[in-house]
């Protein structure tokens, strides 16, 4: 690793950080930068989601104050079925050859992208929808949201990317409309299925240590400086920057 390749990486983790605390997607930063300096897909993406983890869980204790339970699940099975269906992604990434992810890698920066694009809005129309019509969510003692939850923790295991987006929309699909609620849960969900996956990584001997811990510290200041910034910039710009972000990082990588 030179110098250069060291300022690429906290820099990235250092707007990744401001970016998740303004609108999310600093993964579209992180494992691209971490892939330009040489680091093996997969270990890139072990390192890059063990360098997110400490936002998550200070995402999660910000919201502590309006977590709820679920409408159609306890908080126990929420975080159980976050365990396993993180335990089992993070499994399938350490199963999977660098050659083999390399060229899934395209198409999980693409679906991710398109979930932060468009997954917010359905995500918000659901919940909207469900709420002025009464009837939201699955009926009680339903096996769906379990799956819901396990199928989107598997993929948050596997791959980190736009992981938020896609647990709003599917608390959205579960009933939730409380925002605040939906993103106590969000962080939640996020922490333990990310914190599992990134013991299976460390076990996996997955994690490039000195990159990650460097990423933490720049993401965690990227994190309180956008937290400070994103009083006065208009969300809407952020999102367009992150989604601009992903779709160059996908052509980049379908042309690779």
């Amino acid at each position: 690793m030179t110098l250069m390749h060291w300022v690429i990486i906290c820099t990235a983790a250092l707007f990744a950080g401001g970016l998740n605390a303004i609108a999310g997607g600093g993964s579209f930063l992180t494992f691209p930068a971490l892939v330009l300096v040489g680091v093996p897909p997969i270990m890139a993406n072990a390192t890059g989601t063990a360098a997110l983890l400490p936002g998550y869980v200070t995402g999660a204790l910000a919201f502590k104050d309006d977590l709820g339970s679920l409408r159609s699940m306890t908080m126990k099975k929420l975080v159980v079925f976050s365990l396993i269906g993180g335990l089992i992604g993070a499994s399938l990434l350490l199963a999977t050859s660098d050659a083999g992810f390399r060229r899934i890698i395209p198409w999980l920066l693409l679906a991710a992208t398109c979930l932060f694009a468009f997954g917010g809005k359905l995500a918000n129309r659901y919940a909207s929808t469900a709420e002025s019509a009464g009837t939201a969510g699955f009926a009680p003692g339903s096996v769906w949201p379990l799956i819901v939850v396990f199928l989107v923790a598997i993929y948050g295991g596997y791959f980190n990317g736009g992981l938020g987006i896609l647990l709003l929309a599917a608390f959205a699909l579960l009933g939730e409309t409380n925002m605040n609620s939906m993103n106590g849960l969000k962080n939640i969900a996020s922490a333990v299925l990310t914190a599992i996956s990134v013991l299976v990584y460390a076990l996996g001997d997955a994690i490039n240590w000195p990159l990650a811990f460097a990423m933490m510290v720049c993401s965690t200041l990227g994190g309180y400086l956008g937290g400070r910034l994103a009083r006065k910039m208009p969300a809407r710009a952020v999102r367009t920057v992150v989604i601009i972000t992903g779709a160059v990082m996908t052509l980049i990588f379908f042309q690779k």
